[in-house]
């Protein structure tokens, strides 16, 4: 991640723009080792030494890490040896309470889809409940009807397991000795009928520190105005550690990185543009938005006096071999319509390129987190929501792109063999030619 925001601010100045970086320590969890996940069916001796070199007779099914298992956010450590006899307990959609209670000092089974929130609420239940790890099965919950898209990922034929975070903000004191790991449709049912409804035995190893913090990096590329107002492009430069990161969120950053570079070579052919443009791309956003929560809450004030919009590109993607939606939407009715007459001009002069894409323009004026609102879910959510500084400020003004299709999301598979970087120019010149309108009143 370091290395990445480097690499983007030496782009920036390359570009001929002046340069800028933050960094910020935060919460934050470091693998230490390759985890491990395993089980046995014990042989002849197995009431001694089970699964042992001298267990004769005995087998194991060691799992591959990426493609078999992931781990979760803010994982614990933990040394589960076959040895130790640790029971695992089917917690089913881990919806019901009561059960966890029963699942103490054993291992959790949940199977379900689960987002930040949920992820959230099982290590909560885990922690509270003193279990000795945690493991949630990734399955295709619709039967086939209208599975996810790490279930749909060409060669593999099962659901792919993903990495999700946790909110850490929502626990006193981390469980430093829970592991907590995400396991395929084919690994979780194996643990199902053989560990839960069978007699073998399971070993997990996870080395990870999540009670320390680290530093995240936000570098900025700025062109000066004639004003302190500010317009911001931005995306993320981390990705999810078990991924190449190749659609969330190289796309983005590719695109605020090519912005900044048009953006440059605007200013030397129209001189200086009204307002400050920043070209900014955020570290620790897979984790919990470290990055931008920690410059925002740097900038706020700021922001808040001079904050025009905020346009945030994170997976702004389309594979045209499985579909062509790009999503766009704003929290303001006079930006997104700024944006729909924007798109209809597009369509007209590139028609090359907006004839292959279904465009859709939403207006989420909402409450946080709504249907009809802004979700908090990218680095947009503090630029909306965190910047007020008196009861009462509005909230800020942001713009966002989301394309469709990425199958690959948070998987080992996340790599650059189906990018479409054509896909990319869509809300590059749309959100540009807006920005360049406000800052220079052309279009």
């Amino acid at each position: 991640e370091h290395a990445a925001a480097q690499s983007n601010k030496d782009n920036f100045t390359s570009f001929g723009l002046s340069a800028t970086m933050d960094s910020f320590t935060v919460k934050m969890f470091e693998i230490l080792d390759e985890p491990q996940l395993s089980i046995c069916a014990p042989g002849n001796f197995g009431s001694v030494a089970p699964c042992s070199t001298v267990d004769f007779g005995s087998s194991e099914d060691v799992f591959a890490h990426r493609t078999d298992f992931v781990l979760q956010g803010y994982s614990g450590t933990a040394d589960i040896r076959y040895q130790d006899r640790v029971d695992v307990t089917d917690l089913g959609n881990g919806s019901e309470e009561q059960d966890w209670a029963g699942a103490s000092r054993t291992i959790g089974l949940v199977f379900g889809q689960a987002g930040v929130t949920s992820n959230t609420d099982i290590f909560l239940l885990a922690q509270q409940n003193d279990l000795d790890g945690l493991i949630i099965v990734t399955f295709d919950a619709s039967g086939g009807e209208n599975p996810p898209g790490n279930c749909r990922i060409p060669g593999e034929n099962h659901c792919v397991p993903y990495f999700k975070s946790v909110d850490t903000t929502r626990f006193e004191n981390l469980p430093g000795g829970i592991p907590f790991i995400m396991v395929s449709d084919i690994v979780g049912n194996q643990i199902l009928d053989e560990v839960v409804g069978g007699s073998s035995l399971i070993s997990i190893r996870t080395d990870v520190d999540n009670q320390g913090e680290r530093d995240v990096k936000v570098p900025c590329g700025v062109l000066p105005g004639k004003t302190d107002k500010l317009i911001i492009f931005g995306a993320h430069h981390d990705t999810v550690y078990n991924g190449p990161g190749a659609i969330d969120d190289t796309s983005g950053s590719a695109t605020v990185l090519e912005l900044a570079r048009q953006f440059a070579k605007m200013a030397d052919e129209r001189g200086e543009p009204e307002y400050t443009i920043k070209f900014c791309t955020f570290g620790g956003e897979e984790e919990g938005l470290h990055g931008s929560k920690a410059w925002v809450g740097k900038y706020a004030e700021y922001l808040n006096e001079n904050l025009i919009v905020y346009i945030n590109l994170d997976m702004n993607h389309a594979d045209l071999e499985r579909g062509n939606g790009l999503t766009l939407f704003g929290n303001y009715q006079s930006d997104v319509d700024h944006i729909t007459r924007i798109v209809e001009k597009f369509k007209t002069e590139r028609s090359d390129i907006a004839s292959k894409y279904d465009i859709s323009i939403n207006v989420k004026s909402g409450a946080k987190n709504t249907p009809t609102g802004m979700p908090y879910n990218s680095d947009h959510g503090p630029f909306v929501y965190d910047i007020a500084q008196d009861e009462g400020d509005p909230n800020g003004h942001a713009l966002v792109c989301y394309g469709s299709n990425s199958w690959e999301y948070h998987t080992y598979a996340d790599d650059m063999s189906h990018f479409n970087e054509e896909s990319l120019a869509v809300s590059g010149i749309i959100y540009g030619t807006y920005a360049r309108w406000l800052a220079w009143g052309e279009v």
